[in-house]
């Protein structure tokens, strides 16, 4: 038996799934976009499977890239997050929110708000904003990042200190005194940047594990340096257990320059599986998603090969002589694992299927197979957990949950219930309360 156990965040968004189709499937409710009981009823799925979180992406722009695509994010992730906090008891949440075209201030207090609302299961996933479109849904342009990351650490460093500046023992409620709270220890932080400033205090007592915990989602150097000052939990995108592990290796490295603890820091790999009884039910299941944009997908399948495919080659497998000049590009990590399909003899359209164009690897078959993923990647120090997208809410939750983490807690990998009650008891992550210095 292992003794430490992988941790499972759960990406949720649209109400539909992590496909930008999942809303055609049979067994969807196509109105689901807007209504909050099916968000609802996923959150409580996914803490019937002890999940340690849910996460909420976001974009500020339009994300709908074609008609039959739907956007792949909730209206608000911060209303969506406090919806379905307040019904249920354990599960973590964290959310994605701007340091870009956010003020510290209401950072500060929408999350902190949600944190103690919620029992301490809250995190801010911290992202600068690189996108034009979302820029000039604000009347802006995009910063270099030189200066979005400048003012990123700025937001954050002003954020927690307005999260501490309710001091710990301020709150008296002493109704004999006629003390609602110590004035002397509810202070002003007076914190001013180039970027932002603040003056405060934040009227918001601390909650039960003091205040959120900082996500990040990035690898570049920009992104390492804020991971290593302030995060406790990093989303990877990583498709092969060598990335993964130099990945995560980066992620602690930083900690130890920022002077901290690499353990304090939580590497999650993504996972977007397909599970079904057989292999050709799973595939066959992932294809509905494929096919409205599988034209796109074989010409881009051909880049990734260094092919000259149509779609007139989607029904039959490659060719010797094709297989033989064909190279994964360099320039996507994913086009050695199609390489690697293709060679299995599959046809076009069956590699496309197997997901290779997704986000994160897509483990398609019987559970066995993704519980055989993830206790690979987990054993091989590839990561500390694993983001799970799941391909449709509706069912793909729950099929995890019953033929997923029963075989991953045999294998004595993961938890069997929760041993505490806030978002830093099940990340393993130190209470913390005001800046991290």
């Amino acid at each position: 038996m292992n003794d430490k156990k992988m941790l499972i965040g759960m990406q949720i968004g649209n109400g539909y799934g992590a496909q930008a189709t999942s809303w055609m499937a049979d067994n969807v409710d196509v109105r689901n976009y807007t209504n909050l009981d099916a968000h609802v009823r996923y959150a409580q799925a996914a803490e019937r499977g002890k999940f340690q979180f849910l996460f909420l992406p976001d974009f500020l722009a339009q994300s709908q890239k074609t008609d039959h695509d739907a956007p792949l994010l909730t209206m608000d992730p911060a209303i969506t997050m406090a919806v379905m906090a307040r019904e249920t008891t354990k599960i973590g949440f964290a959310a994605t929110a701007s340091t870009t075209f956010n003020e510290p201030y209401n950072l500060a207090r929408t999350f902190k708000t949600l944190d103690v609302i919620s029992g301490g299961r809250i995190g801010w996933n911290a992202v600068t904003t690189s996108d034009p479109a979302s820029a000039a849904n604000f009347g802006a342009q995009v910063a270099d990042r030189d200066t979005r990351y400048e003012r990123a650490h700025e937001v954050v460093q002003i954020v927690q200190a307005l999260w501490g500046s309710w001091q710990e023992d301020a709150w008296v409620a002493d109704k004999d005194r006629k003390i609602f709270a110590d004035r002397s220890r509810i202070r002003p932080v007076n914190l001013q940047g180039r970027h932002v400033a603040s003056r405060g205090p934040l009227e918001i007592p601390p909650s039960r594990q003091g205040q959120p915990v900082i996500f990040q989602a990035g690898g570049s150097p920009h992104s390492l340096a804020l991971t290593g000052r302030f995060a406790n939990a990093v989303i990877g995108a990583t498709f092969t257990i060598e990335d993964s592990r130099r990945q995560r290796a980066n992620v602690r490295r930083a900690a130890e320059q920022a002077g901290r603890n690499p353990d304090e820091i939580k590497f999650f790999a993504g996972i977007m599986p397909t599970i079904a009884p057989t292999k050709r039910e799973a595939l066959d299941r992932r294809g509905q998603f494929v096919e409205p944009g599988i034209r796109q997908r074989v010409r881009y399948l051909g880049t990734m090969l260094g092919l000259g495919l149509t779609a007139d080659d989607l029904d039959r497998p490659l060719a010797e002589a094709e297989l033989a000049a064909a190279q994964a590009n360099p320039a996507d990590p994913r086009s050695g694992t199609a390489l690697q399909i293709a060679r299995e003899g599959w046809s076009v359209r069956d590699i496309l299927y197997h997901g290779i164009i997704d986000y994160h690897p897509s483990p398609i078959g019987p559970a066995e197979v993704t519980a055989d993923h993830m206790q690979e990647w987990f054993e091989a120090g590839a990561c500390d957990g694993f983001w799970l997208s799941p391909d449709v809410y509706e069912d793909g939750i729950d099929t995890f949950v019953d033929q997923v983490v029963p075989l991953l807690q045999q294998r004595g990998l993961f938890h069997t219930d929760y041993e505490g009650d806030t978002l830093r008891d099940h990340l393993g992550v130190d209470y913390q309360y005001g800046a991290n210095h």
